[in-house]
């Protein structure tokens, strides 16, 4: 019988003893593997995190003590432990469990994540509400160096250092060396902050000097010697910026050491209480040789072959990544004011090659997205034309940014969102399914969505000409495999593309924007086998809209329909029918699109059939629309 077949509660990892605990190691690393081979997911940050989700379960007791993972890439054992064991091999699909954690899913997953940053102050906010339901707990943090980058981080540890709570924050450390030259210094101050007979002494100190008689004499006194060991130790330990936030800082500490964590982690939670940081280094990948060689490659990976380590893709048109990638190079190459900005993407978002090429045109500002558009927001206003490469759902961080600092002085920049729609089995913190809603109604701003991959070749020359901010949405994955032209003819700007005209009065014209408008004149072919005769339009522009083709075609149509693949609130169909009731077109309107609610994980073609948006349904629906009109 394996070790993890005896784990039916997490409290059961503290009768383990550290043997049983490494042995277990092996066996969920085993399991993490084989799982993420199958189904594809985050391999190497959860492989990073296997020792220390252990020694963290086996002592503290997290039935009563709460844990919130940053972003939630590392989880994959805290599934394991808590529950999810035997199910999870239903990891990412349709029904199963998800591949980030969710307060719904289970009693321990109690912060549901997936973007980076937020680790910080969704713990302080726990702590404060069960210490105002007069509840003892601990509660920790576990946040990697990459999101430290983010700026919501760093608030929560200001705020969390103001209010002295006694919040642990671990500091998972896989890839910057923030504590470089530390070493054994460290450690040894370590243990000495750890010490009781340090704290009490500490303590002692401050009171007396406080009893001073002589008025503010005692205060100066606090001040000139905090100011003094701050000093010294920012001249020799480079976790003191810690320190300075209110928190004790504590590490390095090997993170695949259980021993040492354990030690750590019990002195911490028996003996602290004031806000501590523990500085703890992993390694991504540990254990699965190709994940370690080559982290970043399976961060978040595509199913592949455990054994070998080989991706295993079918044959398939490039995607619309590798297509951005090659078209801002081209456009760089001719225009030597573009720079390119992204926020810790430069491989995701296909910035690796321009990265590579143009070195000093390169910023890659870290998991800061309100930053890197206020940045390029700032070179734009210097003269030069940014090119700002995200995924969509995080460039929802950006928001404020986007209206004020770009569009309200009406700054020249491209922002390119990659990963717009469905996004498949990350689910719903990752479906880029609000950017149309959310950007629409700002002044100055262009949207555009291509229908295949040579129109977004298209549209990135274009954009990269105009003297106003402009928006680019595209989707994840392969494209059409359409032909793409090397030098693209200009696209005309503010026109839609009709596809398909009917002679005379149509009994439909379906208006489709991006990924929608091979479904369109898919939905199109089947009513036409049936004799309803349908325009088409690929729309390519959500803002500004073309008036005169809309205006044209719906006069001319039984019905609208428009098709997106978007919120319904606020997107493309809610700007047909605002410019339809403007212009005074009274006609029937059929919106597909996404429905007021969040879309869970599965295959990108389940979510859309769940969602309507194939053929199949358009047509049906048209039909019936038709039929309940006579």
């Amino acid at each position: 019988m394996h070790l993890l077949d005896k784990i039916e509660s997490p409290k059961e990892l503290h009768k383990f003893d550290l043997q049983e605990l490494r042995e277990l190691a092996k066996e969920i690393r085993e399991l993490i593997l084989s799982t993420v081979a199958d189904n594809g997911g985050h391999l190497a940050p959860s492989l990073g995190t296997v020792e220390l989700t252990l020694a963290l379960y086996s002592v503290f007791d997290f039935d009563n003590d709460k844990l919130v993972w940053d972003v939630g890439h590392q989880a994959y054992t805290h599934k394991i432990l808590t529950g999810r064991r035997d199910n999870f091999h239903t990891l990412r699909t349709r029904g199963g469990i998800a591949g980030f954690p969710k307060i719904s899913e289970s009693k321990y997953d109690y912060f549901g994540v997936g973007h980076a940053s937020t680790s910080i102050s969704a713990a302080l906010g726990l702590l404060i509400a069960d210490e105002l339901a007069y509840k003892k707990n601990h509660v920790v943090a576990v946040i990697g160096d990459g999101a430290l980058t983010g700026g919501e981080a760093f608030e929560g540890l200001n705020h969390a250092g103001q209010l002295k709570k006694n919040l642990i924050v671990i500091l998972n450390d896989n890839e910057m060396s923030i504590d470089k030259n530390v070493g054994a210094l460290s450690e040894y101050l370590s243990q000495i902050r750890l010490a009781p007979q340090y704290r009490k002494a500490k303590r002692d100190f401050e009171e007396l000097v406080k009893k001073i008689p002589i008025p503010g004499l005692g205060e100066k006194i606090l001040t000139a010697s905090n100011s003094i060991r701050h000093g010294l130790k920012s001249a020799i330990v480079q976790g003191a910026m810690f320190e300075v936030l209110g928190f004790t800082y504590l590490g390095p500490v090997d993170g695949h050491d259980i021993k040492a964590m354990q030690e750590i982690f019990n002195r911490v939670k028996d003996e602290m209480t004031e806000p501590v940081i523990i500085h703890v280094r992993t390694t991504k990948g540990k254990g699965y040789k190709p994940a370690e060689e080559s982290p970043e490659r399976f961060h978040g990976v595509g199913k592949f072959d455990k054994y070998t380590g080989e991706i295993l893709k079918k044959p398939a048109p490039k995607s619309y990544t590798e297509i951005f990638s090659k078209a801002i190079v081209d456009c760089a190459k001719e225009d030597k004011n573009i720079v390119a900005i992204t926020a810790a993407m430069p491989t995701g978002t296909g910035l690796k090659l321009f990265s590579e090429l143009f070195p000093n045109r390169f910023f890659d500002v870290g998991i800061a997205e309100e930053h890197a558009i206020t940045l390029a927001a700032g070179m734009a206003a210097g003269g030069l034309h940014p090119v700002v490469a995200l995924y969509s759902t995080f460039a929802q961080r950006s928001y404020d940014q986007i209206l004020h600092d770009v569009c309200l002085q009406n700054l020249p920049l491209t922002i390119c969102l990659d990963r717009a729609g469905i996004v498949g089995e990350d689910g719903a913190t990752h479906h880029g399914v609000f950017d149309f809603s959310y950007l629409r109604h700002i002044p100055n701003i262009n949207i555009l969505a291509p229908k295949d991959e040579n129109e977004l070749r298209q549209m990135i020359f274009a954009a990269t000409l105009k003297r106003f901010p402009t928006v680019i949405r595209y989707p994840r994955g392969a494209g059409l495999g359409v032909k793409v032209v090397e030098n693209p003819a200009s696209l005309p700007w503010a026109k839609a593309e009709i596809i398909s005209k009917i002679s005379g009065e149509a009994d439909a014209s379906i208006f489709a924007v991006g990924t929608m408008v091979e479904v369109a004149k898919k939905a199109a072919d089947i009513l036409k086998n049936l004799r309803i005769y349908v325009n088409v339009v690929n729309a390519r522009f959500v803002k500004p809209l073309d008036e005169d083709t809309i205006y044209e075609l719906a006069s001319n149509s039984k019905l609208v329909v428009t098709c997106e693949e978007n919120i319904l609130a606020g997107g493309f169909g809610s700007a047909i029918a605002e410019f339809l009731a403007d212009s005074n077109i009274v006609k029937p309107i059929l919106r597909f699109g996404i429905d007021d609610k969040f879309i869970e994980h599965g295959s990108r073609s389940e979510l859309l059939r769940i969602c309507g948006l194939t053929a199949e349904n358009i047509a049906d629906t048209i039909i019936d629309k038709l039929n309940n009109q006579h």
